[in-house]
């Protein structure tokens, strides 16, 4: 794939350095199977794959720095509008990939130097201290894989089930999304072959690769979500079209028939239809 680094991450440009820049937290090494138990640092190298994102890619990555990110990684799918030229002005890696968010967050994986990777999309944000919740976990000896608990910006009580709907999918039946902010260690990635590199719906085919293995954790969070799909295409109508789609999936319809019937949806003028992010 090609790559081009457009700007170097604050938090990396001290990436001999140890410790974790971004906050100054310091945590146990880890693998794919939990903690090692050394005195290796624990570094969380945020992902984030965009594709006509220039009213949010700036928020995004200022937010993950202010979290605790010890590198924040842009992968560009071949935007038309400002989006790479408004990350390169933010302390972060800008790198370039062929469009699809699969593919994406492999490539900035690849080029990730933390321990622990955390895959972001354009329109959600960590909270502070998001980081120092993955050190916790880390530090407790559970294998750190898993999600955050979400808050949709949006104040009508209905976005509060979508919520409570999303957090219980996690911890009845180890399954989160792309939104809700996914991390694990890059060994387990790695084993697990990183995500599967198809149109739509890698996040749960990865997942439940990872659910095989190991128990996810939800952590408290929230990250913040916005509320542009669900606003956008229905509240009602985007949560039924995302249930058919699950279920079309596991009876067999593949990712890229699916990837027909799930919109696409940027702030972006330049956004493309046949784009296949969701």
């Amino acid at each position: 794939m090609a790559a081009a680094a457009a700007s170097e991450s604050l938090a990396a440009s001290g990436a001999t350095a140890p410790g974790v820049t971004g906050s100054g937290v310091t945590g146990t090494g880890v693998t794919g199977t939990g903690v090692t138990g050394s005195s290796a640092l624990l570094r969380v190298s945020v992902i984030i794959p965009v594709l006509n994102e220039e009213s949010r890619v700036v928020s995004a990555v200022e937010r993950a720095v202010a979290a605790g990110a010890w590198e924040v990684i842009v992968v560009d799918g071949g935007s038309r509008d400002r989006t790479v030229a408004l990350a390169a002005a933010t302390p972060c890696r800008v790198l370039e990939s062929p469009a699809g968010r699969a593919v994406q967050q492999n490539r900035g994986a690849a080029a990730a130097g933390g321990e622990i990777l955390l895959f972001l999309h354009a329109d959600t944000w960590l909270p502070a201290g998001a980081v120092a919740q993955v050190v916790q976990l880390a530090e407790s000896g559970e294998t750190v894989v898993g999600a955050f608990a979400q808050r949709i910006e949006a104040s009508a009580y209905v976005y509060r089930l979508v919520e409570s709907g999303n957090a219980l999918r996690v911890r009845l039946f180890g399954l989160a999304y792309g939104d809700q902010g996914i991390f694990l260690s890059r060994d387990l990635f790695q084993r697990l072959g990183g995500f599967p590199e198809v149109p739509l719906m890698e996040d749960v085919r990865l997942m439940r690769s990872v659910r095989r293995q190991q128990r996810l954790h939800l952590l408290p969070g929230p990250l913040h979500v916005s509320p542009r799909r669900w606003q956008r295409h229905g509240l009602v109508r985007q949560t039924l079209r995302n249930w058919l789609l699950l279920c079309a999936e596991r009876l067999g319809v593949s990712p890229a028939r699916l990837a027909r019937f799930y919109p696409t949806c940027t702030d972006s003028p330049a956004s493309n239809s046949a784009d296949p992010q969701p």
